[in-house]
């Protein structure tokens, strides 16, 4: 069994479903049990998901000609696709009234929330879903239509979670039987299902959804209720790359990755996977592949557990942009116990995610990475938890230095191999790129720096030619 994920750009067009439904076909006859998960359209001239959201905010303050554009511009998106792919004497009146029925029940919440004011996270969960809702009708139709079995399928029927709306976590047991009791009697009849991605409900049925791009997310998920034999992410490139081709134009694929790596890669800025997509895929032993859509002969990327004979040191380098460091610093700070509990414990409170630590020996400094944005929220949030001792002079100052970088390189292989650090800070050096600080984690798969944000494409340019 192999459970298959198709993001945007592989739905986004009749051309684009009809390739997709031919990858389906084909994997099916190959392999027998196929389950599909599926993405809302990403379309040009903007992505489905974005257009509800657009239409969603737009009635929260109020505009409700915007609300009105988005849905014309959904009926627009959807109506050339189904006309683009489904035969008049088949299936495409009934898809096009059952399309039209979710654009006008967008217009109905939207105009709740334009007479409420008010967007709560839950009506923007029903609202985000309906992308998903549509494109695996549009597509469960076409695989009907040239020959395949199919059934499309919302994930709320099957991914149970819990009430945390817009970045739901799964309940494990509960999804495991729901998958199973819904999905196996399917693929028992050689039934394609097709399963809307990163939406799920709670035990009540309330639509939830696991966050943004959610949808690599979904398949792990399913795959893991399923005991699948290998999870597929069809994207638009070849796979994870070890670099990204936007600062390195000859950035290459990576043919195999270890979990840890890929995790590590995920965090640390590469677009390729939703960080949340490894865990399930990891638990269960499950092979995690990335496909490209559009070039399927290619054997892309695949990740598979750690067996501790990792080799070759360096893997990847990727770099996460327009983030703030910030210092606690002062000589008063040596030996006090619980100054760092109560600095993040202040950053916490903001509901600020920070990216990296690192901390002098002497102990007389702390400095963490922020996202620029959040920069001013967490100077105040620390000169109000430590008034007392920057008073007193304890606290010398707190300080951000922006915009900065992290470059971030990745191989489990590192830990086995001599000098690989030293490499990188000589390379850097002689290219006159400042390391302003260093984080490297005991099991030593990956080390980040702190560099300038000017520096930051000639940083990973020199690190990536060390590759």
């Amino acid at each position: 069994m192999v459970v298959m994920k198709f993001g945007g750009t592989s739905v986004g067009s009749a051309k684009a479903m009809q390739r997709t439904a031919e990858l389906i076909k084909s994997t099916n006859a190959e392999r027998g049990e196929v389950v599909v998960v599926a993405s809302a359209m990403g379309t040009k001239p903007a992505k489905v998901t974005d257009l509800l959201l657009q239409g969603a905010y737009a009635a929260a303050v109020g505009d409700a000609g915007a609300c009105g554009r988005a849905a014309e511009t959904l009926r627009e998106v959807h109506l050339e696709v189904i006309e683009g792919l489904l035969s008049p004497e088949g299936e495409r009146q009934q898809e096009l009234a059952e399309n039209a029925r979710f654009i006008d029940r967008f217009e109905d919440l939207c105009r709740a929330v334009l007479v409420l004011g008010e967007l709560t996270p839950r009506a923007l969960d029903a609202i985000s879903a309906m992308g998903e809702q549509m494109s695996v009708r549009i597509l469960a139709a076409y695989l009907r239509q040239v020959g395949q079995p199919a059934e499309a399928i919302d994930a709320s029927e099957l991914i149970v979670t819990d009430a945390n709306f817009q970045a739901a976590t799964p309940h494990a047991q509960e999804t495991a039987r729901q998958t199973t009791q819904r999905l196996l009697p399917l693929l028992a009849t050689g039934t394609t299902p097709v399963v809307t991605g990163f939406i799920g409900a709670t035990a009540e049925g309330t639509i939830t959804t696991l966050g943004r791009g959610g949808s690599d997310f979904s398949a792990a998920i399913l795959g893991r209720a399923l005991e699948a034999d290998e999870v597929w992410i069809w994207t638009d490139v070849d796979g994870v790359m070890t670099a990204d081709p936007l600062l390195v134009p000859e950035a290459r694929t990576i043919s195999r990755l270890t979990y840890r790596e890929v995790a590590e890669l995920a965090y640390y800025g590469a677009k390729v996977l939703h960080p949340k997509t490894i865990r399930p895929c990891m638990e269960g032993a499950i092979p995690l592949r990335i496909k490209n859509t559009f070039n399927p002969e290619h054997a892309g990327t695949v990740i598979v557990l750690d067996n501790g004979a990792a080799t070759n040191g360096m893997k990847a380098v990727t770099a996460i942009e327009a983030l703030s460091l910030l210092t606690v610093e002062g000589k008063g700070m040596m030996g006090v116990p619980g100054i760092a509990a109560r600095t993040f414990g202040a950053v916490a409170e903001r509901q600020v995610n920070v990216l990296l630590i690192t901390q002098a020996s002497s102990e007389q400094s702390i400095c963490f990475a922020v996202s620029a944005s959040t920069r001013e929220t967490v100077v105040g949030a620390l000169e109000q938890e430590f008034a007392a001792e920057l008073a007193r002079r304890d606290i010398d100052r707190i300080w951000a230095m922006h915009p900065v970088s992290i470059v971030t390189v990745v191989g489990a292989g590192m830990r086995g191999t001599p000098g690989i650090a030293g490499r990188i800070f000589g390379a850097l050096g002689s290219e006159n790129v400042n390391i302003i600080a260093i984080a490297q984690g005991s099991s030593e798969c990956s080390i980040s720096l702190v560099v300038d944000g000017a520096d930051t494409q000639r940083a990973v340019r020199y690190v990536h030619a060390m590759l």
